[in-house]
């Protein structure tokens, strides 16, 4: 202050010239010297709104993220809503592979036809004994009564005369739909996750387009032959890469029934007829075969109802390792391609 005093004392006495600027300049010190002071108090008031701010965002983003979950939390949903009503390509069949699961090929029937995005539900029965009367009405009377369409979907048994695995890829006829569901009768896929991989399979409607991913990679070579392992579902999720998908719940073009019937080697109809196993392996080398082309995983959440199957017997993963090799050697060679893209429906996910 005594300086701005002095400067003052020098203009009203003259001893001094005159200066604009330095007046402004003095006068300028006295806020000078208390800004600081207001600055301070600004951004402590600011950093309290801020904090507050993110407080309240966290509070909200925490209470819609357990709302959108608390369904999952409590289990599977059978009847969640279905948006496949407006899917082009006259939607897709579901095919169901049963066996002696009279329980779970109900729970199986009913669920599929609540959803949509079905056209048919055809159930591959490769029992000796027809499917009762009784079972065949039920099932009719489920499908009428779980459709949430105008459009009911067509059911019926394919029947077939023998136990074989590669019943599952017969082909079938008066087909309106290019898109096969493949789907074992103790894995239930929601119906919105469905709708979602068949608009994924609708963008590659050559190629296979499933939930359960596996593997395979070069082990050894002796002799300038080259052994393959067989992959998990571990070895998927610590590699992160896939060159299958399991036809236990997946989506694939009408077409491939045709070529896997008539146009595989019959060697390896009879290698599956045999082992009693690794149907899904073929297709899944069939459909690379054909088109040189990965598989794609889609991310979804599916339920298994029932109880464990074969994959769970000992010596399993070796039975998978001898047929991918022996395929092979029937093929004369590897035509899997593995890939590590996987489609995720986004309007499910906070960032992507």
């Amino acid at each position: 202050m005594t300086t701005i005093i002095g400067s003052r004392d020098a203009v009203s006495t003259g001893s001094d010239l005159y200066s604009p600027a330095k007046e402004k300049a003095a006068t300028r010190g006295v806020y000078s010297s208390r800004s600081p002071f207001l600055l301070r108090r600004i951004r402590i008031l600011l950093g309290s709104v801020k904090v507050k701010l993110l407080l309240s965002l966290c509070i909200v983003f925490a209470l819609v993220f357990f709302a959108s979950r608390i369904g999952s939390l409590m289990g599977w949903n059978p009847h969640y809503p279905s948006s496949a009503s407006s899917l082009s390509r006259g939607g897709y069949t579901v095919l169901i592979n049963t066996w002696k699961r009279n329980s779970l090929l109900k729970q199986a029937v009913a669920h599929y036809a609540s959803c949509n995005g079905a056209d048919a539900i055809h159930v591959v029965w490769s029992e000796s004994d027809p499917p009762s009367d009784s079972l065949k009405a039920y099932l009719r009377n489920i499908v009428s009564s779980k459709s949430q369409s105008a459009h009911k979907p067509n059911f019926r048994f394919d029947l077939n005369k023998e136990d074989n695995l590669n019943n599952r890829f017969k082909p079938i006829e008066d087909l309106r739909t290019d898109a096969i569901f493949s789907v074992d009768d103790d894995v239930i896929v929601p119906c919105s996750t469905l709708d979602f991989a068949f608009i994924v399979w609708q963008s590659a409607p050559s190629t296979m387009v499933g939930f359960v991913p596996r593997m395979h990679w070069l082990d050894v070579e002796k002799n300038g032959v080259p052994y393959y392992q067989y992959g998990g579902w571990w070895s998927v999720w610590w590699m992160g890469t896939y060159s299958m998908v399991l036809s236990k719940a997946a989506f694939f073009h009408r077409m491939y029934l045709d070529l896997y019937t008539y146009k595989m080697p019959s060697s390896i109809h009879d290698y599956v007829t045999r082992e009693r196993n690794c149907e899904d392996i073929a297709m899944s080398l069939l459909v690379a075969n054909a088109t040189g082309a990965p598989p794609i995983w889609v991310k979804g959440k599916i339920y298994e109802i029932g109880s464990s199957g074969i994959s769970s017997l000992q010596g399993h993963s070796n039975r998978r390792n001898k047929c991918l090799n022996d395929f092979i050697s029937l093929y004369g060679a590897m035509p899997l391609v593995s890939t590590n893209v996987k489609a995720v429906d986004a309007r499910q996910k906070w960032f992507w």
